[in-house]
């Protein structure tokens, strides 16, 4: 269906008022830059980092978030955080911030949503064991941020904009900077080289100022989080004095039900009031101090939390396990293997990705896709023998 001439010429007239009202240092739509630019685009119905957000939402990959792990692995409870949610929750804290300072909501959201689809079943710590295992089969370093654009780009080829591209691909949770300025210019040839630091162990900054909110966003909306759901599952008791101390003196908190809703508001005020007007994403000294505390708090009390950690060599096994048996189905090329039928022959991989990867990129690449269920279920229908109830007669 076409859209009447007027009403499109009315719908670009209210989008250029919209980006009059835009700071200096945001990005615009005319801005954005495609690879390939392959496809047909009506930029005043779908502008392109909105459409690059709708690509991602419809990609296999976004599909897996829905049982992707964000801390908890490994207890059943329905109230704690999955991926699905986290990158929703980022999503919210990202745009907030950035229309109270003018950027492009549609390009913070397409980073936002995509940033983690990189990350591997089992969280940091299936990160951690594909890592050493990748290393081991020279494959290289496996780093999730790299990951993802691994996805979004090479097995999916979803031709998204660099400025997508290069957000998600920066994004950095792990690594809390207090001042977050855009690093510049945006090329393919740029976005090669930021992959090869990535994967050296450098951390880099996104080139747009969108996705230096994302990557800002990212810290605000795991730490209160991962805080409240360490208390959900009993990791972390609601009267922890060091915890009490450290949300008092940076949130004004009292009431641990509040850390979430009261961390976020706190810290969303304060980049705004540190980074209006200016060519930077910035927390206050205090507030970045406190992040600091909060992070180190985490880092001690839940994500080594011995209750986290006492499944880590099996888990390991595991991966290592899958790793070996897949990349002998494709040495042996068996055509049943659920590395072909379930992944390297469906219709969403790139035929270029399929002619080009190496077999251990293949490999590496099936693993990391995959969620927490599918993983486990893996394991089993390759270690564990296959029973037959009954009879091996079949039906004739």
């Amino acid at each position: 269906m076409e859209i009447d001439p007027e009403i499109l010429e009315e719908i670009r007239h209210r989008q250029a008022a919209v980006e009059r009202t835009y700071s200096p240092y945001a990005a615009r739509n005319t801005s954005a830059v495609r690879k390939n630019d392959a496809r047909a685009e009506e930029p005043v119905i779908r502008p392109p980092f909105s459409r690059d957000a709708d690509r991602i939402l419809h990609s296999r990959a976004y599909t897996r978030y829905i049982d992707k792990t964000q801390v908890f692995s490994l207890i059943d409870n329905d109230h704690i955080t999955h991926r699905v949610l986290h990158v929703q929750l980022v999503s919210k804290v990202a745009r907030t911030i950035g229309r109270a300072l003018g950027l492009n909501e549609d390009l913070i959201e397409a980073v936002a949503l995509g940033h983690d689809i990189g990350h591997v079943p089992f969280g940091h710590t299936g990160e951690e064991c594909l890592d050493g295992i990748c290393r081991r089969a020279e494959v290289g370093a496996f780093r999730h941020n790299v990951q993802s654009v691994q996805f979004l780009d090479a097995i999916e080829d979803l031709d998204l904009t660099l400025q997508t591209l290069d957000g998600v691909l920066c994004h950095d949770g792990e690594r809390f900077v207090g001042r977050l300025v855009p690093a510049g210019p945006i090329s393919a040839a740029s976005l090669r080289s930021k992959c090869e630091k990535i994967r050296g162990g450098t951390s880099v900054l996104p080139s747009t100022m969108e996705g230096c909110v994302v990557r800002a966003a990212d810290v605000i909306a795991y730490l209160g989080r991962d805080l409240q759901d360490a208390i959900e599952v009993g990791l972390i008791d609601r009267d922890d004095e060091d915890l009490a101390a450290i949300c008092r003196e940076t949130f004004g908190i009292d009431d641990y039900r509040t850390i979430t809703r009261t961390a976020i508001d706190t810290l969303i005020k304060d980049i705004i009031t540190e980074s209006f007007g200016k060519a930077e994403i910035a927390f206050s000294d205090g507030a970045a101090e406190g992040v600091k505390q909060m992070q180190q708090f985490s880092i001690d009390r839940i994500y080594n939390h011995p209750r986290l950690t006492s499944q880590h060599e099996k888990i390991r096994r595991m991966f290592a396990a899958l790793f070996e048996h897949y990349s002998a189905d494709l040495e042996e090329e068996k055509r049943d293997s659920a590395i072909y039928t379930d992944y390297l022959d469906a219709p969403w991989v790139s035929r270029e990705y399929r002619e080009t990867a190496t077999d251990g990129e293949k490999v590496r690449d099936f693993i990391a896709g995959m969620t927490d269920r599918y993983f486990a279920e893996s394991f089993r229908a390759v270690v564990l023998p296959e029973r037959v109830r009954g009879t091996y007669r079949t039906e004739g």
